[in-house]
């Protein structure tokens, strides 16, 4: 595995304002990627993004851009 996506020693997060649903995601930055996986199906997978990735994503957020009418 290259060594910029092993993130077994990432420090892993989760919005403190998801309340306990089961229906979160934890994310995790590194100097080099953002990783994402789903807090309940942790061995199911991790999106991996690249820090201009993860950025140009939050700034889509920020904006609305996935917002659902």
């Amino acid at each position: 595995m290259n060594e910029e996506l092993d993130l077994s020693r990432a420090v892993w997060r989760k919005s403190s304002i998801s309340g306990g649903s089961g229906q979160c995601v934890e994310v995790a930055i590194t100097d080099t990627v953002v990783g994402v996986r789903d807090t309940k199906n942790r061995e199911g997978g991790t999106l991996v993004f690249n820090r201009d990735e993860w950025r140009a994503f939050l700034g889509g957020v920020r904006n609305g851009e996935f917002d659902i009418d």
